[in-house]
């Protein structure tokens, strides 16, 4: 006769989780996923666009207007390819840890909302006043969004940052920008 020494095994095994639970822990733990899956949307409107572009047979050459969109949304399918098998083997992006960053703080959503309606001004503007007036508004009202508040000097940085971008872009790379009122004088 033999004795067994030790506890005795539990007859009953522990209950299954949830599938409602199961689901979203494992969507929590591949949550990278939804990255792919924005890839893969973007990669495939990329790829339509560019198979469904007119393009009259004496604009094309060896390398006509559908050929860096086409590169560019394969390229886009293969980033989302690879990624999606890099999270099912278990790869995980990094948690947030570097610079002067506090993860406890809530986001800062005055300055967002700042930020965006001085950019949203800004594309109003650029046709009636020009890109020189809506840039300045722009670059000033930005510097002010996010915390300057130097009046003496922030409209001069703000109006010279914007005349000399519109002269690079309008005159020197030939990207026209409209002026505005001030295109008599530019």
């Amino acid at each position: 006769m033999t004795t067994r020494t030790g506890p005795s095994p539990d007859p009953t095994p522990p209950p299954p989780p949830a599938p409602a639970s199961a689901r979203r822990s494992w969507m929590r733990d591949h949550s990278e996923l939804g990255v792919c899956v924005l890839l893969l949307a973007l990669g495939v409107l990329v790829l339509t666009d560019a198979l469904t572009m007119d393009v009259d047979i004496t604009q094309r050459g060896p390398v006509g207007p559908k050929t860096v969109p086409i590169v560019v949304g394969v390229g886009l399918l293969v980033i989302a390819a690879l990624l999606a098998v890099d999270v099912l083997r278990g790869g995980r992006g990094e948690a947030e840890g570097g610079e002067d960053v506090d993860l406890s703080e809530p986001a800062d959503w005055r300055t967002v909302l700042l930020l965006s309606g001085i950019f949203l001004g800004a594309a109003v503007l650029i046709e009636p006043a020009g890109f020189p007036v809506a840039g300045a508004l722009l670059f000033w009202g930005a510097a002010f969004a996010l915390g300057s508040r130097r009046v003496d000097r922030d409209p001069l940085i703000a109006a010279v940052l914007s005349l000399f971008t519109y002269v690079v872009f309008d005159k020197l790379l030939g990207v026209p920008l409209p002026g505005g009122p001030l295109m008599g004088v530019l």
